[in-house]
């Protein structure tokens, strides 16, 4: 903005003055759901092509546009590289699977279903045993705002201790749950990382990002001692990198790419 408050030419009417489109509208509940599901499987297959699969484990939801309490997982036992439209699955909130011919995970039951159930204004949870997380989980250390990215997360992310094996009870689903909170990321200690949006593009967006300034802080750390922003210039660029539409359409770039190279995941049968 100018000294008198106009905003300059370049800027576009935005939060972050970048030129975003307005977020996609659906005719119809089956047409919304469609693109769910492809955007979830797309975001599966983007996992997997950065190395996220960890055996089993690792998932991604994103709640039904119809049934509010019901969401769309990936579904037991099916790599990332491989998964298509046609393998999701949707769980209710007593771990039934409503659609779909797979089974779930119980882990991504208890975890997702509590999420969902606790906090209505998510709709999308990313999930998954990265090493970089998990370094950092073991650290017992959170990201520090070292770079525009990373402050995307400043007062937006918290630590998750408790450990008591895998997370297959529904009690341990809802304590994870009830330490999301208003947070974008959960470190989960010896564990993993959850990331979560009120879109699927929102929080596997967010995903990436954490992950990767993971890696940035413990390669810092290794070499020396990093420089963090003020609390002033963490929060100036989280107003910018945390900003929900340019996670969304920073999305929307990844779709392209996965969609050119791996047009098969769109596969509906």
């Amino acid at each position: 903005m100018t000294s008198e408050g106009v905003r300059p030419v370049f800027l576009a009417d935005t939060a972050t003055g970048l030129p975003i489109p307005a977020d996609k509208t659906f005719a119809t509940v089956t047409e919304h759901r469609r693109h769910v599901k492809q955007r979830l499987a797309a975001a599966l297959r983007l996992f997997g092509r950065e190395g996220f699969g960890e055996g089993i484990s690792g998932h991604i939801s994103v709640r039904d546009p119809q049934y509010t309490d019901q969401f769309w997982v990936n579904p037991f036992g099916v790599s990332f590289n491989r998964v298509t439209v046609a393998d999701m699955i949707r769980v209710d909130l007593e771990g039934r699977v409503v659609a779909g011919s797979r089974k779930v995970n119980p882990s991504a039951f208890v975890i997702h279903a509590a999420i969902h159930q606790q906090y209505p204004n998510l709709h999308a949870i990313a999930h998954a045993h990265t090493p970089y997380s998990r370094a950092l989980g073991s650290l017992g250390r959170l990201l520090e705002p070292i770079d525009q990215e990373s402050a995307a997360f400043h007062g937006r992310q918290a630590l998750y201790e408790a450990y008591e094996g895998p997370s297959v009870t529904v009690e341990q689903g809802r304590d994870i749950a009830a330490h999301v909170g208003d947070n974008s990321a959960l470190v989960l200690r010896h564990h993993g990382l959850i990331t979560v949006g009120g879109s699927i593009e929102e929080a596997v967006h967010r995903f990436f990002t954490y992950d990767s300034c993971a890696q940035v802080q413990l390669l810092a750390r290794a070499a020396g001692k990093p420089h963090a922003f003020t609390a002033a210039q963490a929060e100036a660029a989280a107003q910018g990198f945390g900003d929900t539409q340019l996670a969304r359409f920073s999305f929307e770039l990844l779709w392209d790419e996965i969609t050119h190279d791996q047009p098969d995941f769109l596969n509906e049968s």
